[in-house]
């Protein structure tokens, strides 16, 4: 007999009585492995990008001013076609995620994570080989092309398969993941930044170990079940689920909630994107697109991917420099693993808070050491030791803050809040603004570093309070809550209760009630 659960908003919604089984354990960690590919390149374009190896074939001119001691030290990086390079990966994974939610209706969530890792690791290929800038350029863009895929898949495939009450523990898998291939390409620099010539060969060429994984993994796992009835495959979907529940368990009462659930999206398929953006969907989509433009202002995209750049600047030698950033990632993932085993008793909400608040004070005192260490003078271009290595407890202690949060709840809550007519169209919103934004900033980093100087971190920090404030007044509970029931946390919200009321309307009026 299926008991009740309480959602933190209130209301009640169903509690299938799920347990782990080795199949669902299996088949989630083989769907958040894809967090690789986007955490090893993320790891490893930072370190690149400020081997002097790296630079003196492709951008001599930054390795020029770098020497120059007469050179602003926020400025020795500012270069667009430097910047370029790690960005344009971020445009292709933006148009990407748009065609793999229509390929996804398709062929299934599965099938996109397949095909998401055969484009990564064309795109590692081409990298290691790369001659010339164009190379690299088009090896990023396919690199971009398979993160896209991956990403519209991967984080709703978790969703969709882990059990309410440790979904989110297992979404947040693929964020830690993500903070691994981040930990293992920091690692790889390390070592490849002491080969002369072609120690970056090594560490682009190696983004093929992980794609490999995923190509491999994606084989052996079976589809989501909503996937499955939604592409007309009832008995498949009931066997995945099956297997998934274990042998034993009766699944009737979730494999009936599902193929309503489907059924209801079925009968209002009129465009997943045109619903979206209608009045009784608006509640959805303003908490899925605030979560990652929210996501990107936190500032940590940035310090993570140029983190090696930030500790040059402040005063750190090339090998001390990516150093900081092992140490920074090894950080990173400790928080991940803490927030993967007190979400789904904590909660969402506050967790988003403590991180924000954390991230916040940080990223002010980071400010505080550089303004008054750093370029105050005409002609010095580091800082004290002791104030350098201030700077990097500091972007630690912020990483910790990120880790612990909006680094895994980023992938958590965008694709557990969606009902399953759109859910596919809002993973892909999600994604895409991000990518979207991601390019952008990434583009335009190095220069802001260069003319706002230690001012760009209180920028950031306050964004962190616009955000924990929003999320603290809007964002509803959606700890154990499962899919399928998920419109019970909006209708107990002091503010959105009254677009579901509407959307309640709008349904009863379709259906001639």
């Amino acid at each position: 007999m299926a008991g009740q659960l309480i959602p933190a908003d209130g209301g009640s919604v169903r509690d299938y009585g799920e347990g782990l089984t080795f199949s669902v354990v299996v088949t989630c960690l083989m769907a958040a492995s894809c967090g690789l590919i986007w955490g090893y390149d993320s790891g490893v374009s930072g370190g690149v990008t400020q081997m002097e190896s790296f630079l003196s074939k492709f951008f001599p001119e930054v390795l020029r001013g770098m020497k120059n001691t007469k050179r602003d030290a926020y400025c020795k990086y500012d270069n667009q076609w430097l910047t370029a390079f790690t960005s344009s990966l971020f445009i292709a994974g933006t148009l990407s995620s748009l065609v793999a939610s229509h390929l996804t209706r398709r062929l299934g969530r599965q099938a996109i994570m397949l095909i998401g890792g055969m484009l990564f690791l064309a795109g590692s290929i081409i990298n290691a080989a790369a001659v010339n800038i164009a190379m690299l350029i088009i090896g990023r863009m396919l690199l971009g092309f398979g993160l896209g895929f991956t990403l519209q898949a991967a984080p709703v495939y978790l969703s969709e398969t882990a059990p309410a009450r440790w979904r989110g523990a297992f979404t947040s898998a693929y964020n830690a993941f993500l903070v691994i291939g981040i930990l293992s390409a920091t690692i790889t620099n390390y070592f490849t930044n002491r080969i002369p010539v072609w120690g970056w060969r090594v560490s682009l060429g190696l983004a093929a170990v992980p794609s490999a994984i995923i190509v491999v993994g994606a084989l052996f796992i079976s589809d989501t079940p909503s996937s499955l009835v939604l592409r007309g495959h009832p008995d498949r979907a009931r066997a995945a689920l099956q297997r998934n529940r274990g042998l034993d368990a009766d699944i009737d009462s979730e494999f009936r909630d599902i193929v309503n659930a489907v059924n209801e999206a079925q009968r209002n398929d009129k465009g997943a994107f045109r619903r979206l953006f209608s009045k009784e969907y608006r509640h959805y989509l303003a908490i899925g697109v605030a979560i990652p433009v929210f996501f990107e202002f936190t500032g940590m995209i940035v310090i993570g991917i140029f983190s090696p750049l930030l500790f040059r600047t402040v005063g750190f030698n090339s090998q001390k420099a990516i150093l900081g950033s092992v140490i920074n990632s090894a950080t990173n993932l400790v928080a991940t693993l803490l927030s993967s085993l007190v979400m789904d008793h904590t909660g969402r909400r506050f967790l988003f808070i403590i991180g924000g608040l954390g991230m916040m004070v940080c990223e002010v005192a980071i400010s505080w050491i550089m303004a008054d260490h750093l370029g105050k003078h005409e002609g010095v271009t580091t800082m004290p030791r002791s104030y350098a290595i201030g700077v990097l407890v500091l972007i630690c202690l912020c990483t910790f803050s990120f880790g612990l949060s909006w680094a895994p709840l980023r992938w958590v809550v965008p694709s557990e809040i969606y009902p399953v007519e759109v859910r596919s169209a809002g993973q892909a919103l999600s994604i895409s603004i991000q990518l979207s934004i991601s390019f952008v900033e990434l583009q335009v980093f190095i220069a802001l570093l260069c003319a706002m100087k230690y001012a760009v971190f209180l920028f950031y920090a306050s964004c962190l309070l616009v955000m924990t404030i929003f999320v603290a007044v809007f964002l509803p509970e959606t700890r154990g809550v499962p899919l399928e029931a998920m419109r019970s946390v909006w209708e107990g919200h002091w503010y959105w209760r009254r677009f579901t009321k509407d959307a309640k309307l709008n349904s009863n009026q379709d259906s001639g009630l």
